[in-house]
């Protein structure tokens, strides 16, 4: 499966499975935060963070939890010889034992909110970046929100001041994460009012294409959508 056959959209989801399988295996095992944190050598917030499937914790932070809950094997199948083509010239390209196919189906959950908060991520996540590599556009979004604070909607002015504190400290991490408060703040969000059309039309594409499910596999097509 080649790199480019992953979409953003898609990553962040596969991130979500793979921490809400670990947080699941946890809770199963019946073992507490406190507990899996110090065996990992992991801050109870990297824990955390890891469990929510953030991009943030570095690949090893992920190892380690895997290495606790008992599944490491999983990890070693992905990084043995047996998942990957056989280089040309060696013993194996010479073997007729054929090579296994693997097909996974990716399907966000379309119930409730989530799938809908998915795409809001999503949609922050491509903003924050746009931002960062241009500070004219943190300008716009500023200038929207003071027009918006002019309004004085009372339903939505505490998360929109928390907004301006957002947007003059850069906290992108306050907005980024899968805490309740997070999914508020980008109900409100002057953020996603500077992206693109086109980048917009990007997402929402890559949330269909999600919705319907995603095949992917380790041949040479990489991914296919259903």
């Amino acid at each position: 499966m080649n790199d480019s056959s992953i979409h953003p959209l898609l990553e962040r989801q596969l991130l979500l499975q793979l921490g809400n399988r670990l947080k699941s295996l946890r809770k199963a095992q019946g073992l507490g935060t406190v507990e899996v944190a110090r065996r990992a050598k992991l801050t109870r917030n990297t824990l955390r963070s890891v469990e929510a499937g953030e991009p943030s914790p570095s690949i090893g932070a992920y190892i380690r939890v895997m290495s606790v809950l008992g599944i490491s094997a999983e990890l070693a199948l992905l990084a043995g010889e047996i998942m990957h083509p056989p280089t040309k010239g060696t013993l194996r390209t010479k073997s007729l034992e054929p090579i296994p196919v693997v097909q996974i189906k990716v399907l966000a959950d379309s119930s409730g909110h989530k799938l809908q908060d998915l795409q809001s991520l999503a949609l922050h996540e491509v903003a924050v970046e746009l931002v960062k590599g241009n500070p004219s556009l943190l300008l716009q979004a500023q200038k929207t929100l003071r027009n918006w604070l002019e309004r004085g909607d009372e339903r939505s002015a505490k998360l929109w001041i928390e907004w301006d504190k957002i947007l003059k400290d850069h906290s992108w991490r306050k907005v980024l994460s899968q805490t309740r408060r997070a999914q508020q703040l980008r109900q409100s969000s002057p953020l996603v009012t500077i992206l693109p059309d086109k980048k917009r039309q990007e997402i929402l594409s890559q949330v269909s294409s999600l919705k319907r499910g995603v095949i992917l596999s380790n041949e040479s097509n990489g991914m296919k959508p259903l």
